[in-house]
């Protein structure tokens, strides 16, 4: 048994500063340059040479200017490991027939943790509209999708789901607290989809709903992002219907 802090020894250096300046770029994602990565300790020969291996394998893209980011051969990695129903592959088509019928982008995303986390995205053709990084977090009382699949999970994890979230105001429009959180993810369930009145970003409205598998459990959502110019009330509910029905048509195919 190793001392407290004593260094295991089987530890491979080489690897442990690979993924060392993987989780740097990480935190970077317009990327980085070697004298930027320089807290990281490492000699600049050394550095180069991790910074061309992960290159090679397609890790890491080398842009101009000589910066460094991460591509997106390592986010397919961590997707496999949340999507594991392959729900994006089987989604993208009839998440590409809701964009063409809504005008506005749609959105694949499933629970990791206490976020949810964005795993596929079909953009809009408008000049105006939204478009969401893959692998984007987002809070739970605030995300369409994320209470799209709240009011659907069984009562005892989501109840340990509402305990654990941390109830930030982003704008007015925020839910405050679990008692408003709890009565909307009740419409929720009555309606079959849920909305986003602006409540992280206030220009953005979205409507979403859960994808289930053969159980009837949630595993993922669908959901539409759009500008508030376009989709007012109306329209948004208008939405809601739309993503319902596309929400069903994927849970039939993953069930």
């Amino acid at each position: 048994m190793r001392k407290a802090g004593e260094r295991n020894p089987y530890l491979v250096p080489a690897l442990e500063r690979g993924i060392r300046i993987l989780e740097l770029l990480s935190e970077s994602p317009n990327g980085l340059t070697m004298p930027e990565m320089s807290k990281l300790g490492l000699p600049p020969a050394s550095l180069y040479r991790m910074l061309v291996t992960l290159t090679e394998l397609r890790y890491v893209v080398r842009e101009e200017g000589d910066r460094y980011r991460l591509s997106r051969k390592l986010l397919s990695l961590a997707y496999k490991s949340v999507d594991e129903h392959g729900i994006a592959e089987k989604a993208i088509g009839t998440m590409r027939e809701l964009r063409d019928r809504s005008g506005e982008t749609v959105l694949l995303a499933v629970l990791y943790g206490n976020e949810g986390i964005v795993i596929e995205e079909a953009v809009s053709s408008q000049a105006v509209k939204v478009s969401v990084r893959i692998g984007h977090h987002f809070p739970l009382h605030t995300a369409a999708p994320a209470k799209a699949i709240l009011a659907q999970l069984p009562e005892e994890e989501r109840n340990r789901l509402l305990e654990s979230i941390v109830y930030t105001r982003f704008t007015p429009q925020t839910l405050p607290n679990r008692a408003a959180l709890e009565a909307e993810l009740r419409t929720v369930r009555e309606c079959g989809y849920s909305l986003d009145r602006g409540e992280e970003l206030e220009e953005i409205r979205c409507a979403g709903a859960a994808i289930l598998n053969h159980e009837n459990y949630p595993v993922a959502a669908v959901w539409i992002s759009g500008p508030a110019s376009r989709l007012d009330p109306s329209a948004l509910r208008r939405c809601g219907e739309m993503v319902r029905e596309s929400a069903e048509k994927i849970s039939r195919k993953i069930s």
